[in-house]
């Protein structure tokens, strides 16, 4: 799987990179590190000039050490890695790299966690999440790397939809085993049914449901040994899913994209956008295409 890891040396990065690291990869990583170095507008002048050349080496030099750290991480791990450094804007350079390398994920840090950063994000996190056309993994710290032991608890949102088909296939290629706690749920909402002029009883609704989302953990039960299927009931589906993964305190939300179409580029789907805005944990918006 190629993957391409942007990292600034921050906090955020660094917990971007030990969840990847976490990950039980079933094929070979093809990890590529990104480091953008930012270069600010000043005015021509000798003085100036000498003074960025000096800032310029310094970011590069500070980039070489944050690789050296994340080749740490990996080390015995079946993966490659490679290292990148460019001078741009953040985001679009992360999107022109990501096309570049012909990279299957991207994993980015979320700039904080508090409940004005879940629903702002940090402006570089968003726009990759928003216009990259593969898929993005946005990371959240949830504890884990003050706690190796811990076991790794990841949930799936799925729908039935071809996205979450997709996201399924995708996530079947990681081989999470017993020790993740793994789930997949299904959030039914009734008000879409009620305003239908077909009229469906409920219980059909829950029943239907729940084979579905009970079918879709079959089909990862290779990897994930101790899968488990959840029904949640709830007016809001984003909401659902969002309390849902609070009440779990779960470490990874994986949604399906609902497209790539010029409209969805600019507000994603309307769930995923809900749970990549408010979920308390990382968020992986899956866009693989159904094979």
């Amino acid at each position: 799987m190629k993957v391409l890891l942007a990292t600034d040396g921050s906090s955020y990065a660094d917990e971007a990179a030990r969840l990847l690291s976490r990950l039980p990869h079933e094929k070979s990583l093809d990890l590529t590190v990104l480091s953008v170095i930012h270069v600010p507008y000043v005015p021509s002048v000798r003085a100036t000039k000498d003074w960025m050349a000096e800032c310029v080496e310094s970011e590069k030099s500070f980039a070489a050490q944050t690789f050296e750290n994340v080749s740490e991480m990996f080390a015995g791990a079946d993966a490659t890695l490679q290292h990148i450094v460019r001078e741009g804007n953040l985001g679009q350079t992360i999107l022109d790299v990501a096309e570049e390398v012909a990279a299957e994920l991207i994993v980015v840090g979320a700039k904080g966690h508090s409940a004005v950063d879940r629903i702002l994000l940090g402006s570089t996190s968003d726009y990759v999440a928003t216009h990259a056309s593969c898929s993005v993994l946005v990371v959240r710290p949830t504890g884990l790397r003050n706690d190796r032991d811990r076991s790794l608890h990841v949930t799936l949102a799925y729908d039935d939809s071809a996205s979450s088909q997709a996201a399924i296939e995708e996530i079947a290629e990681f081989r999470w085993g017993a020790q993740t706690k793994f789930e997949v749920v299904t959030v039914v909402s009734f008000i879409s049914a009620f305003m239908s002029e077909i009229v469906i009883e409920p219980n059909e609704i829950k029943d239907a449901a729940s084979q579905s989302v009970a079918e879709a953990s079959e089909r990862l039960a290779n990897v994930a040994p101790q899968v488990r299927s959840r029904l949640i009931e709830s007016d809001h589906i984003g909401e659902g899913i969002v309390k849902h993964i609070e009440a779990q305190s779960g470490d990874l939300i994986v949604v399906g994209d609902t497209g790539q179409g010029a409209l969805s580029k600019a507000l994603l789907g309307s769930i995923s956008r809900y749970v990549l805005r408010h979920a308390p944990c990382s968020v992986w918006i899956s866009r693989r295409k159904s094979r």
